[in-house]
């Protein structure tokens, strides 16, 4: 229908930008009233689509955590055959210090890598009686920094330090740092696909659910329109309507994981044997927190938009 030119928007009391913030609040509220169970469901698909990614996203975090924690014991260990003069010993530890990466480096004789090869066999140490500490090289013990930690980054220190002269073998547990990142990247791609796919189906669900309230009120809209209303004074309501829609579904997501993690934590005894208190599983930080409640906004506000835009080109 054609607009007319000369026709001016509704006064509205207290129009001015907070005057008209509290019309569009109130005429989003009063949608959600009108259209209870068909809002209760789209709320409680948003939740149920923010709770799994919550679930996955608080494992991931715990499990990167861990993952933190383990590479911090990720080392790199140089063999040489003979033990260095102590000049030659401190040139070789200050050059193996210059190479990018390098956090701390320690240095193990034969004696003590006797000692180690010892305590390591539990009661059968008669074993070696006789051998002497000769048999075993000396090593160079290196932790490294975490930038450096990597499956990529620590190859290339690897073959940073094999050109240190005297030398002779380098060991850093090669196979298990590559299943290691293996692991932790395909986690990382199951996460961002998971999210893809929730945040579709929420867009699809949010969409219809405003559409049904659209093409409730067609009618209004439309004289609406014709008195002179903007299409944002006519969209506002439900762009807001979407965004209560997204933030009730993510207060709804944190308080289930709120609780669902208490009560693992409460319930973890009871199927794991521990002593003490359980502290190694942790919640989501504050940044993880803010980042959910507002992408449910986020997420409800883009579904009110992908169904205001199928309006108006079915208008057009």
């Amino acid at each position: 229908m054609s607009r007319n030119k000369n026709s001016k928007r509704p006064t509205l009391s207290g129009d001015a930008p907070g005057g008209r913030l509290g019309y569009f609040l109130g005429r989003a509220i009063l949608n959600l009233r009108q259209n209870v169970m068909v809002n209760v469901l789209t709320i409680g698909t948003i939740s149920l689509a923010l709770l799994i990614v919550s679930l996955f996203l608080l494992v991931f975090v715990n499990l990167e955590s861990t993952a933190e924690e383990w590479s911090g014991k990720i080392q790199v260990t140089a063999y040489f055959d003979q033990e260095l003069p102590p000049q030659e010993l401190n040139q070789l530890m200050n050059r193996i210090k210059a190479i990018e990466g390098t956090s701390r480096v320690s240095y193990v004789n034969k004696n003590e890598a006797m000692k180690r090869f010892r305590s390591r066999l539990k009661g059968q140490e008669t074993l070696l009686d006789g051998v002497p500490a000769d048999v075993l090289p000396a090593s160079v013990e290196i932790a490294l920094k975490r930038s450096s930690r990597q499956e990529g980054a620590i190859e290339h220190y690897v073959a940073q330090l094999k050109k240190v002269p005297g030398i002779n073998e380098v060991q850093y547990g090669e196979e298990w740092v590559r299943r290691f990142n293996a692991f932790m990247n395909f986690l990382r791609f199951l996460g961002a696909l998971l999210g893809a796919f929730l945040v579709l189906a929420v867009l699809f669900i949010v969409s219809n659910t405003i559409r049904l309230t659209i093409y409730a009120r067609k009618d209004e809209l439309e004289v609406m329109e014709l008195v002179g209303a903007t299409r944002f004074f006519i969209k506002a309501p439900f762009l807001v309507e979407g965004m209560i829609q997204g933030a009730a579904g993510s207060i709804c997501t944190l308080i289930i994981l709120v609780a669902a993690y208490f009560g693992f934590l409460h319930g973890v005894p009871n199927f794991i044997p521990i002593s003490g208190t359980f502290t190694g599983f942790s919640f989501l930080p504050p940044v993880h927190i803010a980042g959910i409640f507002i992408g449910g906004i986020v997420l409800g506000l883009l579904g009110s938009l992908t169904s205001l835009r199928r309006f108006s080109d079915n208008q057009s």
